[in-house]
């Protein structure tokens, strides 16, 4: 009985940051529109649900990511969004290119998911202080995705990434790590400060909820 109300429990929680992470994917403001690559604040609730709800969740909530990316990239392209559409990939490399960007556009946002919850286990290993490990989290996850999913397209469409950038073949790396900091930075303090406000408030809603259903006080 106790496992099947921590089930649910856990179901309402995730169901929550699915439906925000929709939210944010409808309204725009998850997928933010630029020149060469589209900016993005959903990489926000997938680190905070890894944070209240663990790795596995991370995981699921970075696949929701990943999936919204390839809608939004098939249905509204950017410069880059061969990338993270399978679709527009195959059209220009065939299957193999097509495969590489179901890995950019999730695997890669799984994998930020993952390591979140990871990350945020050791810390609280090491500290017990929220306000210390949910910023050190939020930041150093969103890295770790921009250079995960830059140094992906720098490595698998560096062919296709210097066509679109009118560049070299052989800078196309260089260029693709300058993108993290023109727009991976500016995503990782977002992050640390929207986690650092939000995660601890979430974090005793968790509990809140799980008291709830478990009947405890």
């Amino acid at each position: 009985m106790k496992t099947n109300r921590m089930n649910v429990r856990y179901m309402v929680i995730l169901a929550m940051f699915v439906a925000l992470m929709l939210v944010l994917q409808i309204t725009g403001i998850g997928l933010i529109p630029l020149p060469l690559i589209k900016a993005t604040t959903m990489h926000i609730p997938v680190i905070l649900g890894a944070i209240v709800m663990g790795p596995t969740a991370g995981g699921i909530l970075g696949g929701v990511f990943g999936l919204c990316s390839i809608w939004t990239n098939t249905t509204t392209p950017s410069a880059l969004s061969f990338a993270f559409s399978p679709v527009l990939a195959n059209e220009i490399g065939g299957f193999g290119s097509a495969l590489a960007s179901v890995w950019t556009a999730l695997c890669c946002r799984i994998l930020l998911g993952v390591a979140a919850g990871w990350l945020w286990k050791l810390l609280k290993k090491w500290s017990t202080n929220d306000y210390l490990a949910l910023p050190v989290t939020a930041g150093i996850s969103t890295i770790f995705h921009s250079l995960l999913v830059m140094g992906s397209i720098g490595l698998l469409f560096d062919q296709q990434f210097a066509e679109a950038k009118g560049i070299a073949v052989d800078v196309v790396l260089k260029v693709a790590m300058g993108v993290v900091g023109t727009s991976g930075v500016p995503e990782a303090i977002a992050a640390i400060l929207l986690v650092t406000a939000v995660g601890k408030p979430l974090l005793l809603f968790a509990a809140k909820v799980g008291r709830q259903i478990t009947g405890r006080k």
